[in-house]
């Protein structure tokens, strides 16, 4: 009888120490934005995107032999919430790494607990150029922050140019009042100003603003051509149909957001031809943008994504962090850091396929040449040039001297 109790009991501790310790534990990533609020068709779109990601991989086993995780937070669109949220994750929730914010003034509050931590942080949709500059060299020895959106630095050239291309030469410049809408503004200014050309008016406005009369009639008493605007989705609809109330219309280029479902909404046929920088628009040409959509569509019962970019560049991050974990063979933040910077496999993703994306001193993934301009039209997002509708099923891969 003793023998057989020795015999079981040896078993039992061979099955135990056989066994990975925690070899079925989840891998943890944070996944925070606004939820709700005037930001949450953002919001809403990356989460789901980044969820669709994180349950394909999981399908076909994990990272590691592991699980991943998300653990959601609603930061509102606010600072101090989103600075909240990042410690609760960090210090309750203990992510290894975290994927989210929409609004820049959210990411500047909130991405410095995971610096600390040393905790990757990928910015999925905040576009302000500072973000993943504001932990660089000579003052920090490594960044954390992470980007596979397009900056403002990119959108503000771009939009430049596109107005120069059509032929204005007078230049209205309208920008919401948050940190955002100021730091693009900024950035239009000085890409202006390399090209000689003054804007006839610089004009600001509020969040949740519903008439900008005054700012429009300024733009147009100073013979305005086009308007190039910085805002979010419901602002920049009022832009639309505050000129569609003066009987005043002339072209209006803006930062991406007027592809969200919010501008569509509000601006209705007013927002027709307003054109903006896209990273993602909703074509089916590539086999695995055509999969993501279909089960997008399926999964959360639409017909499009509230905000294409949004979801798009979440379920992309996501992909990419796992290509880090796996290369670095563990959930240290350093490590995963690491890994980053110099990915060893290309990720096909549905915004591009990512090669060598980010390096020690460059953590954006997206540069110039990824971006596209969309179009509204009749309640979608269209290719805004022909060429880019021609070449839709063709990758663009990152140009290695974008910084």
């Amino acid at each position: 009888m003793v023998f057989a109790g020795r015999t079981a009991a040896a078993v039992l501790l061979f099955t135990l120490t056989a066994a990975p310790a925690h070899a079925a534990d989840p891998i943890k990533i944070g996944l925070s934005g606004p939820y709700t609020g005037g930001s949450s068709s953002m919001g809403v779109s990356m989460r789901d995107g980044a969820k669709l990601a994180a349950a394909e991989i999981n399908k076909a086993g994990g990272v590691l032999g592991r699980p991943i995780q998300l653990i959601e937070r609603d930061d509102e669109a606010k600072n101090e919430v989103g600075a909240q949220v990042a410690q609760e994750l960090i210090n309750k929730e203990k992510v290894v790494a975290s994927v989210g914010f929409i609004n820049t003034g959210v990411a500047l509050a909130a991405q410095r607990f995971y610096q600390e931590a040393e905790i990757p942080v990928f910015n999925n949709v905040a576009t302000g150029t500072i973000i993943t500059n504001q932990f660089k060299e000579p003052d920090y020895e490594a960044n954390y922050v992470f980007r596979n959106s397009a900056y403002d630095v990119l959108q503000a050239g771009l939009m430049v140019d596109e107005a120069l291309a059509q032929g204005h030469k007078k230049i209205a410049i309208l920008a919401d009042s948050t940190n955002y809408g100021q730091l693009g503004r900024e950035d239009i200014e000085k890409y202006l100003a390399t090209k000689n050309v003054k804007p006839v008016v610089v004009e600001k406005f509020n969040i949740k603003d519903v008439d900008m009369t005054a700012q429009l009639l300024k733009a147009q008493q100073a013979g305005a051509e086009v308007i190039l605007a910085y805002g979010i989705g419901p602002e920049l609809a009022q832009i639309t149909n505050g000129m569609a109330k003066l009987g005043w219309r002339v072209p209006m280029i803006t930062s991406w957001p007027s592809s969200m479902q919010s501008f569509i909404d509000i601006a209705g046929a007013n927002g027709n031809g307003v054109v903006m920088p896209q990273t993602f628009i909703e074509d089916q040409t590539l086999p695995k943008r055509k999969a993501f959509l279909e089960n997008y569509y399926k999964t959360y019962g639409v017909t499009k994504i509230p905000t294409p970019v949004a979801g798009a560049q979440a379920y992309d991050s996501i992909y990419l962090l796992a290509a880090a974990i796996k290369q670095a063979g563990s959930t240290d933040g350093v490590k995963i850091r690491t890994a980053l910077e110099n990915l060893n496999e290309k990720v096909e993703g549905v915004v591009t396929t990512y090669e060598k994306p980010f390096t020690a001193k460059d953590h954006n993934a997206i540069s110039r040449n990824m971006v596209v301009f969309g179009k509204v039209q009749d309640g979608k997002i269209v290719y805004a040039k022909d060429e880019d509708a021609k070449n839709a099923g063709v990758v663009r891969v990152k140009e290695k001297s974008s910084n």
